[in-house]
């Protein structure tokens, strides 16, 4: 998440990015006075790993895992991007190119760097050039997607800047792989999962999410997020077993997917009105416009989480901390938010029971801890505390000090 173009976002709060590294194990946090590294390991506190002061504005901070590999761009130098050990204290290399850097991916194979109409391939272990891949579409929000899979180390990109077409790079054997005609508008957002044998996009409009296989292109899943109002998909993100997916927005809501296939059952005759209704109404699909058909087969998100903010530009996480699978969210107004999720049990998770917040320090970085559970019966009563207050939220007397 690079905020350093948002500048009415980042004004306040000193925030400038805010990015997880490819397994979730660490926050990595950008800001105009240096940055910093938490550990994700606990849902008590945000501990603090690291902390830099010698770089300001850094707008954009790459951590390789759990190594103490970083890769740096400072707004006072945005077409340098520096590499170090940041435990070591040693600078490994840097290099400078024609244009801002917009975006800077790693894994253990590669490390990219995103110019607006141009990506170059690193070697990691040597930081060398391997390969550029020039006159590429107009890409001004510096969208790609790297894989972290050794195997199945591809490079995704914007293939168009008027319809979302993907181009698939494959990094090792540095030739291009496949062009996916994913979406009718633009891209807005794209991610692999772990394997590096699915690709997840999402368009400008933001109503449709879907799944191709890698490097196949074949679309695998849709699913349908909703078409209430115009929204801009900020995040997309995988679980690391590849079973949940993740989708936030500049609304209130963050939807989770599952990716299963549903087994179909034998049909068997209505014997009720409705019934009757419904087995009309799938037949008729087949003489029904292709988009009507589509939406049809379109699969349902498996559980929203309702955020206590809406516009904020946000990242979004699907990790497993002490066993349970839980939500994070990034956001442009200096929180991080967590929420526990059931991966059995779906539907709208609404009803606040635990809160903890705690300032950090001058980013205006907080824990915002959350679990969230399914209300039986309609949605549950929020907490009282507002966003941007110090609450402390004691579990068995349950009550609030200000």
């Amino acid at each position: 998440m690079n905020l350093a173009s948002q500048s009415g976002e980042a004004g306040s709060s000193q925030l400038l990015f805010a990015n997880f590294n490819q397994d979730n194990t660490s926050l990595a946090v950008g800001s105009k006075s240096g940055y910093k590294f938490f550990s994700l390991s606990s849902v008590d506190k945000l501990e603090q790993i690291y902390e830099c002061t010698d770089t300001e504005d850094v707008c954009i901070v790459e951590r390789l895992f759990s190594s103490s590999l970083v890769a740096i761009v400072s707004l006072k130098a945005p077409r340098k991007i520096k590499a170090g050990h940041f435990k070591k204290g040693t600078e490994i290399c840097n290099y400078s190119y024609s244009n801002t850097i917009l975006a800077v991916k790693l894994n253990r194979q590669r490390l990219i760097v995103c110019l607006e109409e141009c990506l170059y391939i690193h070697n990691i272990r040597d930081m060398k050039v391997l390969h550029t891949i020039r006159e590429t579409p107009p890409n001004p929000a510096g969208l790609c997607a790297l894989s972290i899979n050794n195997d199945n180390c591809y490079l995704a990109y914007p293939g168009s800047a008027t319809i979302g077409e993907v181009q698939v790079f494959d990094t090792i054997n540095l030739r291009a792989a496949n062009m996916i005609p994913a979406h009718d508008s633009p891209l807005a957002a794209l991610a692999f999962d772990a394997s590096g044998t699915k690709l997840v996009t999402a368009s400008e409009k933001g109503t449709v999410i879907r799944v191709f296989s890698i490097p196949e292109g074949q679309k695998i899943f849709e699913f349908w997020r909703g078409v209430k109002r115009c929204v801009s998909i900020c995040s997309l993100a995988f679980s690391m077993d590849g079973m949940f997916l993740s989708a936030s927005s500049n609304t209130e809501t963050v939807h989770i997917f599952k990716l299963e296939t549903v087994k179909e059952k034998p049909q068997e005759e209505p014997t009720t009105w409705t019934g009757y209704f419904g087995k009309v109404l799938m037949a008729s699909t087949s003489y029904l416009p292709s988009q009507v058909t589509e939406m049809f087969n379109q699969g349902r998100a498996f559980a929203t989480v309702r955020l206590p903010f809406c516009g904020h530009k946000n990242i979004c996480s699907l990790a497993t901390i002490q066993k349970i699978p839980r939500l994070l969210v990034g956001a442009s107004d200096g929180y991080l938010y967590m929420y526990n999720l059931d991966p059995q049990e779906g539907g709208e998770w609404t009803k606040q029971d635990d809160i903890q917040m705690s300032p950090l320090n001058s980013y205006h970085l907080r824990w915002f801890c959350c679990l969230y559970v399914k209300e039986q019966g309609g949605s549950g009563n929020k907490g009282k505390g507002r966003i941007g207050e110090i609450i402390l939220l004691k579990w068995k007397s349950r009550y609030f000090y200000k």
